[in-house]
């Protein structure tokens, strides 16, 4: 059996449910987990700290991908490409620092790709892209209920109003890039 080229990227495009119903059509991704990162308090933060916004953590999700099917650079586009970049600590109707666009590098090469990415795709924005590009600090996987959360609760309004909308997007513009059903 051929080994695989097993790789982690770290990101947070607003809220977690969002971006991890994206990833996990995407060709070449073994797993995505929902979690938090980046707080300034210590402890394993809840759910509930969270949306506070006093704990400092952003939503992110962690995704474990194979790299000689998709690139880390394929996994930024789609990531940029599949929420709002450019709007500072909110997505949609969710405002806050915990749902902040960020990509957290894992080692020196990635936040090489990552700062080219947002170079790269800058002119196709209107507006400036606030994505912060830092360091992968701890990483907490989310509650339970959390993970899978639209696979589990696909006529949940706010699936059908936030998600969908997004998974159309990504279809339409990385239809090259999905797993097939």
């Amino acid at each position: 059996m051929p080994t695989k080229n097993i790789q982690i990227a770290t990101v947070g495009g607003g809220c977690f449910w969002c971006t991890e119903a994206v990833f996990e059509e995407v060709k070449g991704v073994e797993s995505v987990v929902s979690g938090y990162s980046g707080g300034k308090v210590p402890g394993r933060p809840t759910y509930r700290e969270i949306c506070s916004g006093l704990t400092g953590h952003a939503e992110v999700v962690k995704v474990t991908f194979d790299a000689d099917v998709i690139s880390y650079q394929d996994i930024l586009v789609i990531f940029m490409t599949t929420h709002d970049p450019t709007t500072l600590n909110q997505q949609g109707a969710d405002r806050g620092t915990q749902y902040r666009s960020v990509i957290y590098y894992h080692n020196d090469q990635q936040k090489e790709v990552a700062e080219l990415a947002l170079q790269e795709l800058a002119p196709y924005y209107e507006k400036p892209i606030v994505t912060e590009v830092s360091e992968a600090p701890i990483f907490y996987d989310a509650e339970k209920e959390h993970q899978d959360f639209y696979k589990n609760n696909p006529t949940y309004g706010y699936c059908s109003f936030v998600i969908d909308p997004k998974l159309a997007k990504l279809r339409k513009l990385h239809a090259d890039k999905l797993k097939r059903s």
